[in-house]
């Protein structure tokens, strides 16, 4: 199939996946958020698509798999971990932090500890922390996703080492 063939037939399904992503999403927004990024995927891996399968199926596939992901990572992000002995914490809503000097002083120093990395060390960590996947940031940084994992796992040892003070 050729690019012209290809791209006649992604936007002849703008309709049906317009609805699918209003679906999943239930906000306008998010929708048309959700079908650029499906959009986007679909050309970038162009090549990946089979001319004998279906690519309706395909493209809800994609649709389907970035929502996932997407809702994932924001999950992530919101998950209180509760290293207390009762959980209390579990089931307290993220919006009761109260902020006291020691914390904001604490909270200085880590910030302090992470910006003294190097490049090579922080960026990969720092995006590991906002939610990217492994394959994300290799993808993002150029760089084998071995070299990622090693990275990241050898800046948070050198982190704990350096920050063993504001462990509990």
């Amino acid at each position: 199939m050729t690019s012209i063939e290809f791209n006649y037939k992604l936007t002849s399904m703008q309709r049906h996946l317009e609805y699918f992503a209003r679906k999943l999403t239930s906000c306008e927004d998010d929708a048309q958020d959700l079908l650029q990024e499906t959009y986007l995927k679909a050309l970038v891996f162009r090549d990946k698509f089979a001319d004998s399968t279906n690519l309706k199926a395909w493209l809800f596939t994609i649709m389907k798999n970035i929502f996932i992901n997407n809702y994932r990572r924001s999950m992530r992000i919101r998950t209180i971990i509760d290293t207390s002995d009762n959980l209390y914490h579990l089931n307290s809503s993220g919006s009761q932090t109260i902020v006291t000097p020691d914390s904001e002083y604490s909270e200085k120093e880590i910030l302090k500890e992470i910006n003294a990395l190097s490049n090579d060390h922080r960026i990969p960590f720092e995006m590991h922390t906002q939610g990217f996947k492994y394959k994300e940031i290799a993808e993002e940084l150029d760089i084998s996703i071995g070299t990622v994992k090693s990275r990241i796992f050898f800046t948070r040892k050198k982190l704990m080492n350096k920050l063993q003070d504001f462990g509990n």
